[in-house]
């Protein structure tokens, strides 16, 4: 990103305009109106196509300004805006904050550049447009571009978040579809603001390669009068969306965990009411549900509802220690995958039940959920509102909650953990193989595997802290 290049003021004129522009030897304006918001931008093409010839040079700016402004934020992926500029012919995009801002400007030129010759041509396969079809191919090309991150040496954590923002991506296109094709078919608007949310792994910014729907949608308040008409209307959009995420590749909830079902699609006071009755239960269905739903986040709409519901949610939970404790008792049985002695002489806890798994590891169910769950509990009581694991990691090492030696071996674990599982399923999809979270700790070399066990040890010692704290057991 280049610094903001040159702003004026809509009643600035256009012979002021082009006459700072060759001053500065920039290409284009951003015009902001009196609070720096961006409204529009004057590029060379506009002077040559609308000012010479057509307008007075004493014209204001805004007569020539195109407007709205095609932008991007500036924790939003690179392959976004590159797409977004070769779709639209653009050679210029503003980079501005949720105030709508200008923080600075992307060139075209540049942003190929960053991106290599092969990661272009995953650019466009990550960008279809306005078809099931096109979605689907879009989520097919998820498995080479995550192979290609993790061949450059990306993160696998990082790798993660990308597969999350392509689903989540695909979720947004996936609504805007159904609600012009609702438009189009006669139903109209939505009859009140909403937040489409995604549950689980899809909350947390770390899916694997293929998640299915956790799914929900907050909606802004109405009389209950008004129920059947308006609850209709986000039915049928709920029905509509989670039959093309499953046509594109993300298969239904087998638990039902989609906005499709009532318990799932609430307004704002319902699903505060809800969470309220979820906190004074502490029964195992109570918890399981609120399990669910803590990783919440919102990938369409009002974003102010679910943030106004995050903020509520942190709040009730962390004062409401008895609930935390009942949350720990039933995840307490969900133990690493580390044998006798915690690893130092028994090597790994294998599976021995399902005979086509036996000797391997289920590194999710002991590996990576034992840790995310531990620190979802601690967060929840410090009223962290972030979501992602490693987020969370940090923003407990800032609190204090987690010492210096904590904080990087537990980001360091996870981390571990998710470059093995990853990497394994990219390679079984490949192979045409069914794609699980299952691992044979023999088919990792003694390298790996020390540092799987060191892995193992530092999630252990978490949960080992995490019970006495919240139930004052020591063993």
């Amino acid at each position: 990103m280049r610094p903001a290049p040159l702003r004026v003021s809509g009643e600035t004129p256009l012979a002021d305009v082009t006459a700072a522009m060759s001053e500065t030897e920039t290409s284009s304006a951003l015009v902001c109106d009196d609070v720096g918001r961006l409204v529009g931008i004057i590029t060379e093409q506009d002077i040559t196509r609308r000012v010479a010839f057509r307008l007075d040079a004493n014209s204001p700016a805004r007569d020539a300004m195109t407007s709205p402004v095609m932008t991007i934020a500036p924790n939003e992926y690179l392959y976004h805006a590159i797409a977004r500029m070769r779709r639209q012919g653009l050679k210029h995009m503003a980079v501005v904050d949720d105030t709508c801002k200008p923080l600075g400007m992307l060139d075209l030129h540049d942003a190929m550049a960053v991106a290599n010759e092969r990661m272009m041509g995953q650019i466009d396969r990550l960008t279809h447009e306005g078809s099931i079809q096109g979605l689907k191919e879009i989520k097919d090309a998820q498995v080479s571009l995550a192979r290609e991150l993790l061949d450059d040496n990306l993160p696998a954590t990082d790798v993660q978040a990308l597969l999350t923002h392509v689903n989540n991506d695909i979720y947004r296109r996936v609504i805007e579809l159904a609600l012009a094709n609702m438009k189009a078919e006669g139903l109209g608007e939505p009859p009140v603001t909403f937040a489409a949310i995604v549950f689980g792994s899809g909350g947390r910014g770390e899916n694997y390669l293929f998640p299915d729907q956790d799914n929900g949608f907050i909606l802004g308040d109405y009389p209950d009068a008004e129920h059947d008409r308006i609850d209709g209307f986000f039915i049928e959009l709920a029905e509509r969306m989670t039959r093309d995420l499953d046509a594109v590749g993300l298969p239904l909830c087998k638990g039902y965990c989609m906005a499709v079902n009532p318990l799932w699609r609430k307004t704002l006071p319902q699903w505060v009411h809800q969470i309220d009755l979820w906190g004074r239960k502490h029964n195992f269905v109570a918890i399981r549900l609120s399990d669910i739903f803590f990783d919440f986040c919102a990938v369409f709409g009002d974003l102010q509802l679910a943030q106004q519901l995050r903020a509520k949610v942190a709040t009730m939970i962390a004062a409401n220690h008895f609930y935390l404790s009942a949350m720990f008792h039933e995840i307490a049985d969900h133990n690493v995958a580390l044998g006798v002695f915690g690893g130092f002489f028994g090597g790994f806890s294998t599976e021995q039940e399902k005979q086509e798994f036996k000797g391997q590891i289920n590194l999710k169910h002991t590996g990576t959920l034992p840790l995310v769950e531990a620190v979802r509990l601690l967060a929840l009581r410090e009223a962290v509102e972030e979501t992602s694991t490693l987020s969370r990691i940090s923003r407990l090492h800032k609190l204090g909650i987690l010492d210096d030696n904590e904080h990087e071996g537990l980001s360091a674990a996870f981390t571990n953990l998710t470059h093995i599982l990853l990497k394994k399923q990219i390679e079984e999809f490949q192979a045409g193989n069914a794609v699980n979270y299952y691992i044979d700790p023999e088919m990792l070399s003694k390298r790996r595997q020390k540092h799987l066990t060191e892995s193992l040890q530092e999630i252990d010692r978490l949960r080992k802290r995490v019970r006495t704290e919240f139930t004052a057991e020591l063993f």
